[in-house]
């Protein structure tokens, strides 16, 4: 399995590391308030959004569009054999079988979702092709391949050894429990990048793809490819993201919910934290997984939050790109 500096080096990255202000150390979310007027930011979830960030934010420089920025910028980590959460290297799930998510949408209103997708290894650009060229929002399984192929997207194996390997080793367990009684390590549980930008003709957009739950049910969709609930942007107020368990962000239309309320005035801080103690209040279990949101507005503002300790995201404001711990509720 590569290391972080060897897949940067792969990609051609590392030469870009001075020019884009890549620094990897953590911060308070609270120190990093973005008040530059017409200064690209994305911001984007857990470790594998730094290398990403740095792609997208290349796009922004050469004045892109906050689209292009996410969609390039999500293809970094769904790529990285590395990342066994998103894209090409991804857990299977209960069968065996990797399953993929994604979603798009622009500062227009326009989206696109692919759901339980195989053998592609970038869903994130089928669910731009679902939304530039047919007059649907999402396709899922055995369609949405079809229509990937039919659109030039190449059939790839998904399963890399590592993923075979960790599911092997997991086979006797998962054969002997019940899904709900798999236990899955806090790395399994770092599921998505979402990713969201805002351009210098301060225009926002969003993109959100997964992999999923290691060892879910075969034929589960979580949050990641619906819209509303792991992604939502308004280009009018902001834009939120989400990561973690997608049932309980399904159940709050989380990305949704955090735009609402940055809509009624609050801060994408305020918004966040807000979406989570939703979360808290009205599901009983939410001891038992974690999620977290981001947000980002019109001004360039940034929020994070997150149920309890251990999510990450990384966020770059046009000068420097930081991995910042979240606050959190419990």
């Amino acid at each position: 399995m590569s290391s972080r500096r060897e897949f940067l080096k792969k990609t051609g990255l590392a030469s870009s590391l001075a020019f884009m202000g890549f620094s990897a150390f953590s911060a308070s979310p609270k120190k990093l308030s973005l008040t530059i007027k017409n200064s690209p930011v994305v911001i984007s979830t857990w470790r594998f959004g730094m290398p990403a960030n740095m792609v997208a934010m290349k796009v922004l420089y050469n004045d892109g569009r906050a689209l292009d920025a996410v969609e390039q910028g999500v293809r970094v980590p769904e790529a990285d054999p590395a990342v066994t959460s998103v894209g090409y290297g991804g857990l299977p799930d209960f069968s065996g079988r990797v399953t993929l998510d994604a979603c798009i949408m622009d500062e227009t209103g326009n989206c696109g979702s692919v759901a339980f997708l195989q053998n592609i290894k970038h869903p994130i650009s089928v669910a731009r092709k679902v939304m530039e060229d047919t007059e649907h929002v999402m396709l899922v399984g055995q369609g949405a391949l079809q229509f990937a192929i039919g659109n030039g997207f190449k059939k790839d194996v998904l399963l890399t050894k590592g993923a075979e390997k960790a599911f092997l080793e997991h086979k006797n367990a998962i054969k002997k429990a019940k899904y709900d009684e798999i236990k899955r390590s806090q790395e399994e549980d770092h599921d998505t990048i979402g990713m969201l930008a805002l351009d210098k003709n301060g225009n926002l957009s969003g993109a959100c793809t997964t992999s999923g739950l290691a060892w879910k049910m075969h034929g589960r969709v979580g949050d990641s490819p619906i819209i509303g609930a792991g992604l939502f942007v308004d280009n009018e107020v902001g834009a939120a993201t989400a990561t973690g368990r997608g049932e309980a962000v399904i159940k709050t239309s989380g990305a949704f919910l955090v735009v609402e309320l940055m809509r009624m005035g609050k801060s994408p801080q305020e918004a966040c934290e807000i979406a989570v103690q939703r979360i808290i209040d009205k599901q009983a279990d939410h001891k038992d997984f974690q999620v977290g949101f981001l947000a980002l507005n019109k001004k360039g503002e940034t929020g994070a939050f997150a149920i309890k300790k251990g999510f990450q995201f990384a966020l770059h404001n046009g000068s420097e790109n930081k991995l910042i711990d979240s606050e959190f509720k419990i």
